[in-house]
């Protein structure tokens, strides 16, 4: 069966180009095709497949693994149509599971997000008439980190009567774990502080909330490429003690902090003489020296947790994160690679040490 990866419109070329570095087929008859925009379809006519042990694909915001097309003229046939899908694969097993319903840009120009909404609430009240104790095993929490043994369902109305129904139980939501978000449609919306030296804040605070654990206080974080400082902001307000490494100051007031200890110089230059708890880079860099100085440190353990930022000069460089995919598979971390909600033209890695 297909699966269907959704992105931001503009970046459907990148997320196709990634999709056929990262999945084969039995026959190689592998077909990757965006078929509306922000949507993305992998098929093969034998098996879907990826290369490495587990997909990886950073610039889809979600993903429906074995997913299933879907016509449906009205509210009610969709449904309908969802119900009978979450019957089939859910209704023998005792276990809890959570609904996405969501929607990619419509071609008409509206932004279809009212009649997903409508969506959801008949499927919650299609159940409620005929699989009520199904009904009662649903996560009403649907962001955040999963349950275990939670299963997964998605619908994403691609246009008002057309788009893919998805039904994953955990075995299968593990096995494309680097791909699936617990957050429907895989969006997170940025955090707002006016306080901070800049926007770049939002991108680290969308990272630990990924990762679902945030800096705390009494916690020591290395700040790669710091200037201006809004990533040393963040820590510093969680009452981490924060080295700040660049070649420029930081805002005035956070050099004053006495919790910061700021080290003019290169930020690929620096090591801590011990491990720290978090490692933070928002550092201006080729994708390689990126993934160079990203390798030493989980090499070498030199942090407990991390975000680094990986920035591209174009969409000419992104294949890039092939190498990155490399190093985070080997590193004994437990992380995550995608393009951020935040993020610009760039993607971030993150992830916390679950091996000695």
């Amino acid at each position: 069966m297909p699966a269907v990866f959704v992105c931001e419109p503009d970046w459907s070329e990148a997320l196709a180009a990634e999709l056929r570095r990262t999945f084969v087929a039995d026959n190689l008859a592998l077909s990757i095709e965006t078929r509306s925009p922000g949507c993305t379809v992998a098929d093969a006519a034998d098996d879907l497949k990826p290369a490495a042990a587990e997909p990886i694909v950073a610039f889809a915001e979600q993903t429906l693994p074995a997913a299933e097309a879907c016509r449906a003229a009205s509210v009610s046939q969709w449904a309908e149509a969802a119900t009978r899908q979450i019957s089939s694969r859910l209704d023998a097993d005792d276990v809890p599971w959570r609904l996405h319903v969501f929607n990619t840009p419509f071609a008409d120009g509206s932004s279809g997000a009212g009649r997903a909404r409508l969506v959801e609430q008949a499927i919650i009240e299609r159940l409620r008439e005929v699989r009520r104790r199904l009904l009662r095993r649903r996560n009403e929490v649907s962001q955040g980190p999963w349950q275990a043994d939670e299963a997964l369902v998605q619908v994403l109305l691609t246009a008002p009567d057309a788009g893919w129904i998805s039904v994953i139980n955990a075995a299968e939501r593990e096995a494309w774990r680097y791909c699936v978000s617990p957050f429907v449609a895989g969006r997170i919306e940025p955090a707002e502080d006016k306080l901070a030296p800049s926007r770049a804040f939002a991108k680290l605070v969308e990272a630990e909330r990924r990762l679902g654990c945030a800096i705390a206080a009494g916690e020591t974080c290395v700040d790669l490429g710091a200037s201006p400082g809004s990533w040393s902001y963040t820590a510093l307000r969680r009452g981490a003690l924060v080295t700040a490494v660049d070649r420029s100051p930081l805002r005035d007031d956070l050099m004053a902090d006495p919790r910061l200890t700021f080290v003019r110089g290169d930020a690929f230059a620096n090591w801590p003489e011990q491990p720290v708890d978090w490692l933070l880079s928002d550092v201006i860099a080729f994708p390689d020296r990126i993934c160079e100085m990203l390798g030493r440190w989980l090499g070498e353990r030199h942090c407990r947790r991390f975000c680094v930022t990986i920035k591209f000069r174009g969409r000419d460089d992104d294949a890039e994160l092939e190498h990155v995919k490399q190093v985070l598979r080997g590193s004994g971390y437990r992380f995550g690679l995608r393009r951020l909600t935040a993020n610009k033209n760039e993607a971030c890695a993150y992830g916390e040490r679950t091996l000695d």
